[in-house]
């Protein structure tokens, strides 16, 4: 792996604690809490190749494992892992890794190429993954999560959407200086 692989590693991971430090937005009917850090999956599985992007994710996840309070409000430590938010969090690396893998193929990566692959394989594998761990952690059906999980939708389209934006302004100015490799190189 060269050094500028490893360096956008550390900087995803460090953009992902970043988003961890704005408070997360609780609502009374369920303990998954709101938060930014879908945008930091998202990113780096829009700009980042697909190894670097699932071990972005595979650190950050680590070091939230080994207590930093780097998920928003403040929550760290082995114990996440055994939560209502579990399922999402476990697939950080494999949102990250499968959209990347998407955008691969693409000549260029325009805004709404970007924002269907990372609705498809940002957002809708983490709720695949993610309701069904939540719906066991809380000891309800899966229909009721999904139920519950559908307030999600709409600001996770709004994330989705930012993180196009971002990802194309992004990619072209790691690009034009020369730090994200473009096709065939």
């Amino acid at each position: 792996m060269k050094l500028i692989e490893m360096m956008h590693i550390a900087v995803f991971a460090a953009i992902m604690g970043l988003l961890g430090l704005l408070p997360p937005l609780f609502l009374s009917f369920t303990p998954v809490p709101i938060t930014l850090q879908t945008i930091g999956v998202l990113l780096s599985g829009s700009i980042l190749k697909p190894k670097a992007a699932f071990l972005s994710q595979l650190l950050f996840l680590l070091i939230v494992a080994c207590g930093a309070p780097l998920l928003s409000g403040g929550r760290g430590g082995f114990g996440v892992f055994f939560g209502p938010s579990a399922g999402y969090l476990v697939a950080y690396p494999l949102a990250a890794l499968l959209l990347s893998l998407s955008i691969r193929g693409l000549r260029s990566a325009s805004v709404p190429h970007l924002f269907i692959r990372q609705f498809l394989f940002g957002v809708l594998l983490l709720y695949a993954i993610g309701i069904p761990v939540q719906a066991v952690m809380m000891h309800i059906d899966i229909m009721t999560a999904v139920k519950l999980s559908l307030i999600y939708v709409p600001g996770d389209l709004l994330k989705a959407a930012a993180a196009s934006f971002a990802a194309v302004r992004i990619r072209k100015t790691l690009q034009a200086s020369r730090l994200l490799p473009t096709k065939g190189s």
